[in-house]
C-alpha cells in the first residue's frame, strides 16, 4: 500500500509524492468533492490540480465519477489503468456519495490496499480513507449530499487506514480553527485514534 496524505495540496515537499510514484506516469484526478460548487469553481478544481501536477512530470487526467454510475467493474478497470489516483479536497460527504454511486469506493479499497495503485489526496481526499466520517460535519455539510447527489449521506469512510485524519491543524488561514480544535477534543474524549495534519505536513504510508 502506498499513500500520500496531506492537509493542503502537496504540502512542503512535492518530492514525497514523486518518491511514492515516480513520474512520468498518468494520474487520475478525482475532483468530485467539488461537485456542489458553482460550475466555474468546479472547473477550476480540476485545472488547478493539473497545473500543480504537470510540472512534476505527471500526466493528469480527470476521472469524473459522475460518469460511472451503473457499472462498478468498469470503474475498477478504469482506475486500474492509472498508477496514481489523486483526490482533491472539498466536501467529504459529497465525495463519499459519488464514490458509492460509481463503485469507486469498493474499487479503491481493493486497488489501494493491494498496492496495485498509489493513492494521493488532501483534506477531504485524505479524510475519506478513515474508518468513519463522523466528526467531519464540523467542516463539511452532510445536507449537501441530497442536493448534489440525490442520495443520503454515508457516514462510513473507506477504512483503508485505521485512524481518523484531522486536517488543517494549527494552519494559518484556515477559516474555522476552532472547529479543528473541537474535533480534536471530541476524538480525544471518545478515545478515537486520530492523526492531525498541518497544511505544511504530509503523511506517507508504504506497506508490503
Amino acid at each position: 500500500m502506498r499513500l500520500f496524505l496531506a492537509s493542503y495540496r502537496l504540502g512542503p515537499d512535492p518530492g514525497a509524492l514523486k518518491r511514492l510514484c515516480a513520474p512520468p506516469c498518468r494520474v487520475g484526478v478525482i475532483a468530485n468533492a467539488a461537485d456542489g460548487w458553482p460550475s466555474a469553481a468546479r472547473d477550476w478544481a480540476v485545472t488547478s490540480e493539473f497545473t500543480m501536477l504537470r510540472p512534476l512530470g505527471y500526466e493528469p487526467e480527470e476521472i469524473d465519477l459522475r460518469g460511472f454510475t451503473s457499472a462498478p467493474n468498469e470503474t475498477l478497470e478504469h482506475l486500474r489503468t492509472f498508477p496514481l489516483i489523486w483526490v482533491r479536497g472539498g466536501n467529504t460527504f459529497v465525495l463519499r456519495a459519488r464514490m458509492a454511486q460509481s463503485g469507486a469506493d469498493v474499487a479503491l479499497q481493493e486497488l489501494v490496499s493491494t498496492g496495485a495503485i498509489a493513492y494521493g489526496g488532501y483534506s477531504a481526499g485524505a479524510c475519506i480513507l478513515s474508518p468513519t466520517l463522523r466528526g467531519l460535519e464540523l467542516f463539511d455539510d452532510p445536507a449537501d449530499v441530497p442536493l448534489v447527489c440525490a442520495a443520503a449521506p454515508i457516514w462510513d469512510g473507506l477504512g483503508i487506514v485505521t485512524f481518523q485524519i484531522v486536517p488543517h491543524y494549527q494552519s494559518e488561514g484556515h477559516e474555522h480553527p476552532e472547529r479543528v480544535d473541537e474535533l480534536i477534543h471530541r476524538y480525544t474524549r471518545e478515545g478515537v485514534d486520530f492523526r492531525t495534519l498541518r497544511d505544511s505536513e504530509v503523511l506517507t504510508i508504504v506497506t508490503d
